[in-house]
């Protein structure tokens, strides 16, 4: 099982202007865009990965962050060649995991979350890369 930095994902209250402003910053295309799970996401490609900016659309976990935190970075995603052995693994080591089994995700990828509780604070996102 191999892991690797996908993508960074930053909540936002209009993803369409964030995402032209950080193209304008840091010079990065934008290469997806799609609205799925009441949120709109776009992706702008660096070297190496992603940003992935996201905005509700008919409220959710996004809007809820928003509510309580508001905008700013709300996870990291790591892409896994095997997402199963990496929900495994967590589990092995003791992590509380949101997704227990991957459901489908942005730009047609299984996801899984673990739980910022057991992980220093920080969500993070398996993404299924095979």
């Amino acid at each position: 099982m191999e892991v690797s930095f996908a993508h960074a994902g930053i909540a936002t209250t209009d993803a369409t202007a964030l995402a032209a402003e950080y193209a304008g910053i840091f010079d990065c295309p934008i290469v997806h865009e799609e609205q799925t799970d009441g949120m709109y996401f776009v992706f702008l490609e660096l070297d190496g990965g992603y940003l992935e900016v996201i905005e509700p659309i008919d409220g959710g976990p996004i809007a809820e962050y928003l509510d309580e935190d508001g905008p700013g970075l709300h996870h990291f995603a790591l892409a896994t060649d095997d997402i199963t052995a990496a929900l495994d693994r967590a589990r092995e080591h003791g992590v509380e995991l949101i997704d227990e089994q991957p459901r489908p995700g942005a730009w047609g990828h299984d996801v899984a979350f673990l739980h910022p509780a057991s992980t220093g604070g920080v969500l993070f996102e398996f993404v299924d890369s095979a």
